[in-house]
């Protein structure tokens, strides 16, 4: 089945079976290997992109929910945030002065579910932050989680 995903801007019209998980397609037919793959069940969020703007679990979403959709990894993260190309996000710079990961498994769809947060809500509460932030750091890195993001909206 031929399938259009429009990814980190880029077109791309792929044949491949419409029940194959996102994530792979992003993985292996696309090269994209930044969005990870953690459990496989969308518990923990290591999968996680924007699927037109939304933060979406890669790893239980079949390709053909997303035909026709624009996508963003976390490849595409900076310049969909508005930054320069090799530049790095507001998010992501505030990231990285937290020292924000450990293993860092888990950070690029964590940094994915956060974007998609300050999108929808620039001033989130703890509460907020608590409700919508659900994916697994292993680390626990949470407090320099809530610090980076604590940053980002002060500026």
């Amino acid at each position: 089945m031929s399938i259009t995903l429009t990814v980190n801007g880029q077109r791309h019209e792929l044949d491949v079976e419409p029940e194959m998980p996102l994530l792979w397609v992003l993985r292996d037919e696309l090269g994209l290997t930044g969005t990870k793959f953690g459990c496989g069940v969308a518990a923990c969020g290591a999968c996680t992109v924007h699927v037109d703007g939304v933060a979406m679990r890669t790893c239980v979403t079949p390709v053909e929910a997303a035909d026709g959709a624009s996508i963003t990894t976390i490849e595409g993260l900076a310049e969909a945030s508005g930054a320069a190309p090799g530049e790095l996000s507001a998010l992501q710079a505030a990231w990285v002065a937290k020292q924000v990961p450990q293993c860092g498994y888990c950070q690029s769809g964590m940094l994915m579910a956060v974007s998609a947060l300050l999108t929808e809500n620039p001033q989130p509460t703890d509460e907020d932050i608590d409700a919508a932030i659900t994916n697994v750091c292993r680390c626990g890195t949470y407090p320099r989680i809530r610090a980076a993001i604590r940053d980002v909206t002060a500026a």
